[in-house]
């Protein structure tokens, strides 16, 4: 689980924050917990003796890399979660950790996207539409993403980063799968969403 950030745009180490009674990275943590053998947690360096966790890295791909080295070899699939998505349910979890069991090397949570979305070209201040693609092969991703244990490991091996563990494996030629997902597991970016997260979590049955 990728908790290794400052919160440089949050203004704190948000993965801290409360949603109730509870820290945004324990309920990130709880719900990986009750569908794995075991959970890795990236937390920034000064915290790691606190949280009992692994040192981040300079970006997300470094952050993860340092988790997987602490990941038992022995691993079949593993799950790539952020900490800022405190309300991912286990049943999500379950639901990618079963699409790479099934035969996919690789497994993500995916929403429709409602937005036309334009493609464009940056030339300094302008910025020019080059296409819009369609809606309907189009979906924002989330995490978790589940994947072959060996897959990962070589997609990260390259040493690249990229936004999300996925790309990686997609640059590696593995064939990464969506399962549904929805619009409550979402990702903690600001303030707003820290207080849509504890009105969202207040509503929960």
């Amino acid at each position: 689980m990728v908790g290794g950030g400052t919160g440089e745009r949050f203004g704190s180490a948000k993965q801290y924050e409360r949603i109730g009674d509870a820290r945004i990275i324990d309920m990130a943590r709880a719900a990986a917990e009750a569908c794995s053998d075991g959970v890795v947690v990236v937390v920034p360096a000064d915290d790691v003796e606190r949280e009992h966790g692994v040192a981040g890295g300079q970006t997300r791909s470094a952050s993860v890399r340092n988790g997987l080295a602490a990941v038992p070899p022995d691993a079949d699939i593993i799950c790539v979660h952020d900490a800022a998505r405190p309300l991912a349910t286990s049943d999500l979890f379950r639901s990618v950790i079963d699409a790479v069991a099934d035969g996919a090397d690789g497994a993500v949570p995916g929403v429709p996207v409602t937005d036309t979305i334009k493609i464009v070209d940056r030339d300094g201040p302008i910025v020019t539409v080059r296409s819009t693609p369609e809606r309907e092969s189009l979906v924002a991703v989330q995490t978790p993403q589940a994947f072959r244990a060996a897959t990962l490991r070589a997609a990260h091996a390259s040493g690249q980063d990229a936004t999300d563990d996925a790309a990686l494996v997609e640059l590696a030629g593995g064939r990464v799968v969506v399962v549904p997902s929805d619009a409550t597991n979402r990702k903690i970016t600001d303030r707003d969403d820290l207080e849509w997260a504890r009105r969202a979590a207040r509503a929960r049955p």
